[in-house]
């Protein structure tokens, strides 16, 4: 492979190195009454280890490669394994991994983490695939899907690098490999200066519409902003994180209902038809995630609470019977959907566990977990999560997104949540008996 990501003609910047690993918290234990559900979050975890491997295949014959040194290059040879492909959904799996082997004591968890990334990077196949995306992109553009990991050569949107950067920055801080700090670097770069924004600075997508802005990119942005502001020092990756949070509560925000609609055309001036749970997630676990490196007297950091509390306020008016949200927040029709119900207690808990949240919301918290337990099976499978959804005009087209099994965004945001849920105390209805005591002792005063 040709000296790092250099390869790739990047100028690429310099961050400063740090010895400790983030969201890291000083007495992260489990409390003994949570036992039961981190006997279930290992099922998820170790399950996922269980189906991770470090080789390719050649789908025509099935055959299996620990290397592609020696291999022709062909388009059927493939990362064998779903969960070390170079996919925005592993990056928000690793992240939830990362959390639950610091919570739990299991190293095993960010060693997955780590040994995924070593996989990538150093084992000296980036040069075989960046081969079949040259060859493919010459073709057309949509072809380099075809290929492996053509997220990580393609660097055009935030779906290629926004929560693999972020999830890279949590190994850097303890394995600081020069390969690693140059992606890391490579990512700032793109964000900052070459994802499109609107003029007044608002990340946005060329697509359904020109310059739409997506919810889920909060979280595409957010997540890697936050922990290079931390990793770093530098301000101006906290001021974006804030300025986007921002932003995308004047865009996106319903006053009505108390809830984001999935997204926002500025061509038009319109919102679309959905208030997608996912897109509701997404925007609360980004938030969390600043909140949690923010300094407390940081200049803006009071707004970004304020819109946290804001959406917990109306998320739980959404709350189904069960403890679940529905695909569409506002529509008991619409499916009950793991992911999306998954990121709203993982905020809410995290909330509640940092002091950002009354402890009112635990309750919250709670009967979400409970639901979500209800689609996990005995095998530690995480069932009913909508696939990947881009935007269509339609509320049809949301109702009709299939559901599957063990998919990455799913299971990532569970074991964020279940971490969260690992150390959040019991609620507890507060005793009134003192405050009768006191009002009936201050009227019989006044008499």
């Amino acid at each position: 492979m040709k000296s790092g990501l250099f390869y790739w003609g990047i100028i690429l910047f310099s961050i400063h190195s740090v010895s400790s690993s983030l969201f890291a918290q000083e007495s992260s234990k489990v409390l003994e009454f949570r036992k039961p559900a981190e006997q279930v979050l290992k099922k998820i975890a170790d399950r996922i280890l269980s189906e991770t491997t470090y080789r390719f295949i050649d789908a025509e014959t099935g055959k299996t490669y620990t290397s592609t040194k020696e291999l022709p290059v062909k388009l059927s040879v493939k990362v064998e394994s779903r969960y070390n492909d170079w996919h925005y959904t592993n990056g928000v799996l690793n992240i939830g991994m990362n959390e639950l082997g610091k919570i739990a004591g299991e190293k095993q968890y960010n060693e997955f983490v780590d040994k995924n990334f070593d996989f990538v990077f150093t084992h000296g196949d980036l040069d075989y695939f960046r081969q079949l995306y040259d060859a493919q992109k010459k073709k057309d553009w949509n072809s380099v899907r075809q290929v492996n990991w053509h997220m990580l050569f393609r660097m055009v949107r935030l779906d290629d690098c926004g929560t693999l950067g972020a999830s890279l920055i949590e190994l850097y801080a303890k394995d600081s490999r020069k390969i690693y700090k140059e992606y890391i670097d490579l990512v700032a770069q793109h964000i900052l200066h070459t994802e499109p924004r609107l003029p007044d600075g608002t990340i946005s997508r060329y697509w359904p519409h020109e310059c739409t802005i997506w919810a889920d990119d909060l979280f595409m942005s957010v997540s890697f902003l936050a922990r290079m502001g931390n990793l770093t020092g530098e301000r101006k990756y906290y001021d974006d994180a804030i300025h986007q949070v921002k932003q995308y509560n004047k865009y996106l925000w319903d006053d009505e209902k108390k809830i984001f609609y999935h997204c926002y055309h500025t061509d038009s001036k319109q919102h679309g038809a959905a208030f997608w749970a996912r897109a509701n997630g997404w925007m609360f676990m980004a938030e969390a995630d600043l909140l949690s490196v923010l300094p407390e007297d940081y200049p803006g950091r009071g707004d970004v609470l304020k819109i946290f509390v804001q959406q917990a306020e109306g998320l739980t008016r959404w709350q189904s019977e069960n403890g679940l949200w529905h695909q569409l927040l506002d529509k008991n029709d619409s499916y009950l959907e793991t992911s999306a119900s998954a990121m709203v207690v993982f905020g809410f808990a995290r909330g509640v566990n940092r002091g950002w949240l009354d402890q009112d919301y635990s309750y919250v918290a709670e009967r979400g977990w409970e639901g979500i337990l209800s689609h996990i099976d005995e095998n530690g499978n995480v069932k009913n999560i909508c696939v990947g959804t881009g935007i269509m005009p339609a509320l049809s087209f949301y109702y009709k997104r299939p559901v599957e099994s063990n998919i990455p965004m799913g299971e990532g945001p569970v074991l964020r949540a279940g971490g969260e849920i690992l150390q959040m105390k019991k609620y507890y209805e507060r005793p009134a008996d003192a405050s009768y005591d006191r009002i009936m002792k201050e009227a019989k005063e006044k008499k």
